[in-house]
């Protein structure tokens, strides 16, 4: 099994952001966690701040991967162009955020991309990800 992490934009700032909301780990430490824990999953890592990176990046591996795990950070609430990639590729993706975005600002209550995704994972911290991983082994 093959599966993509995309993270979007501040994502990479993971470990010093705000750790408060986003926590105070890397996702270096949280990728080779994953790694380690599902050794017999390729989980390949992108991250971009540019919505248009995000797109190529969807379009490059979604019609080869078995899934792509997506956290498109704030362009989750604003990217027609992102949730339009999505549709037009065959793999499947789960959109994950670290914070309940339910329990913050009102303009994060609605993602353009989640009516294109398998599911939608938030507010379990960085274990997101893991859960959207098993989402994948379980289908």
């Amino acid at each position: 099994m093959k599966i993509q992490i995309i993270n979007g934009p501040n994502l990479n700032l993971l470990g010093t952001r705000e750790p408060s909301i986003y926590g105070s780990r890397s996702f270096a430490e949280l990728l080779e966690e994953l790694r380690s824990r599902y050794a017999q999953v390729e989980i390949d890592y992108y991250q971009n701040n540019s919505e248009g990176a995000i797109v190529d990046k969807l379009q490059e591996v979604g019609f080869d991967y078995d899934g792509v795990i997506l956290n498109a950070g704030a362009y989750t609430h604003t990217s027609v162009a992102i949730a339009d990639a999505i549709s037009a590729i065959r793999t499947p993706v789960v959109e994950v955020h670290i914070s309940n975005v339910y329990g913050r600002e009102a303009f994060r209550h609605h993602s353009y991309l989640a009516k294109n995704c398998k599911g939608v994972i938030c507010g379990f911290g960085t274990d997101s990800y893991r859960l959207a991983i098993e989402s994948f082994l379980n289908q």
